[in-house]
C-alpha cells in the first residue's frame, strides 16, 4: 500500500479544468488546450507522497528546471510557452506555475545513468547488470560507470514502483527507430548536463526525463516535457565529497529517505502504515539542500 497520505483537493481556477494530481504537480488545461502545470510543495518518497510539505521547493523546482530547458534548448526542443499565472488564480501560484504545449507523452521514463546508485545498484549486486546492461566486476555504490547508461523504466501511476525495462522491451513497445531516438536523446542531455554540473562542482550521478510528441505524422517532433534536472528527479551528489563504496552526500531528497528509514523515525517501511511527519530539522536539511543545488547550479542566489 502506497500512494498519498493526505491526498489534496485540487484548486478550481476558471477557465482551467482540472486533468491530473500528481506526486508534486498538479495538471490544468486552458480554454487554448495548453497545459498549465503547477509544482506543488509536496515530496515523495518510497512510493508515498508525504504529509510534510517543503516550504518553497515548488518555486525551486520550477525556475532551475527552466533553467535546465534553457541550457538544453540547442539539443532538443521543449515544451514550455510561458509562465503566466492564470488570472483568478491563487497568488500562491506565482513562481510555481508553467504553461506547456499538449505533448503526446511517451509512457516511459528515459533514465540515464554515469554513476552506480538506487534500483541500479540493488540490480548490480544480483547480477552485474542495469537493465539488461552487463557491468564490469568490481563497481561499488557511486562508482562511475565505463561510460553513461540508458536505462529506461515504465512509468507508473501514483504509488507504484517505476519498473526497469530493457532496452529491448521499450523497441518492442515503441518500435526501434523511437527507442533509438529516445536513447540517443536521453544521454545528450545527460552528457551535457552531467558536463555543466561538474564545472560548478557537482556530480551528475543519474537523472530521468520525460518525452512526448510535439505535432502529428512526420513532422512530429521529439520534444522534452515534465521537468528537467532538478532534485526529485536526479542524483546531485558534492563532486568535493564523492568517494565510492558507501552512500554519498547529496543535494536531493536522499536526506527524507534516509531519516525514513532510520529508527529515529519509528516507521516500518514495510508496513501498510502511511510513513509519519517530517521533523522540522528534516524539513529545514532538505530545503537547505534544495537551495543550495540551485545556487550552485544556476549561479544566481535563491530568493
Amino acid at each position: 500500500m502506497s500512494g498519498f497520505v493526505e491526498k489534496p483537493e485540487p484548486v478550481q481556477v476558471p477557465g482551467l479544468v482540472h486533468l491530473h494530481t500528481g506526486k508534486v504537480r498538479d495538471l490544468y488545461q486552458n480554454d487554448a488546450g495548453d497545459l498549465v502545470m503547477v509544482a506543488s510543495d509536496r515530496i515523495s518518497a518510497f512510493d508515498w507522497v508525504l504529509p510534510t510539505e517543503i516550504p518553497e521547493k515548488g518555486r525551486i523546482l520550477t525556475r532551475l528546471s527552466l533553467w535546465w530547458f534553457e541550457q538544453l534548448a540547442d539539443l532538443l526542443p521543449h515544451h514550455v510557452i510561458g509562465t503566466e499565472v492564470p488570472a483568478g488564480a491563487p497568488l500562491d501560484w506565482e513562481g510555481r506555475t508553467t504553461v506547456c504545449k499538449s505533448l503526446r507523452m511517451i509512457p516511459v521514463e528515459c533514465v540515464a545513468r554515469g554513476y552506480l546508485a538506487g534500483s541500479g545498484l540493488a540490480e548490480y549486486a544480483r547480477s552485474r547488470t542495469v537493465c539488461g546492461l552487463g557491468l564490469p566486476e568490481g563497481l561499488e555504490d557511486g562508482s562511475e560507470l565505463p561510460g553513461p547508461i540508458f536505462t529506461p523504466a515504465t512509468k507508473a501511476e501514483v504509488g507504484e514502483h517505476d519498473e526497469n525495462v530493457p532496452y529491448e522491451e521499450v523497441a518492442r513497445m515503441l518500435g526501434p527507430e523511437t527507442a533509438a531516438e529516445l536513447r540517443q536523446a536521453t544521454l545528450a542531455a545527460y552528457e551535457r548536463a552531467r558536463e555543466i554540473a561538474r564545472e560548478r562542482g557537482i556530480i551528475l550521478a543519474d537523472t530521468k526525463f520525460e518525452f512526448g510528441w510535439d505535432g502529428g505524422g512526420e513532422d512530429a517532433a521529439l520534444t522534452l516535457g515534465d521537468e528537467v534536472l532538478t532534485p526529485d528527479s536526479s542524483r546531485f551528489w558534492p563532486a568535493d565529497l564523492w568517494q565510492p563504496g558507501r552512500a554519498q552526500s547529496s543535494f536531493d531528497k536522499q536526506y527524507i529517505r534516509d531519516w525514513l528509514a532510520s529508527p529515529s523515525s519509528g516507521w516500518d517501511r514495510a508496513s501498510e502504515q502511511p510513513p509519519p511527519a517530517l521533523p522540522e530539522p528534516v524539513v529545514a536539511a532538505t530545503r537547505s539542500r534544495y537551495v543550495e543545488a540551485y545556487e550552485r547550479l544556476t549561479g544566481v542566489p535563491w530568493s
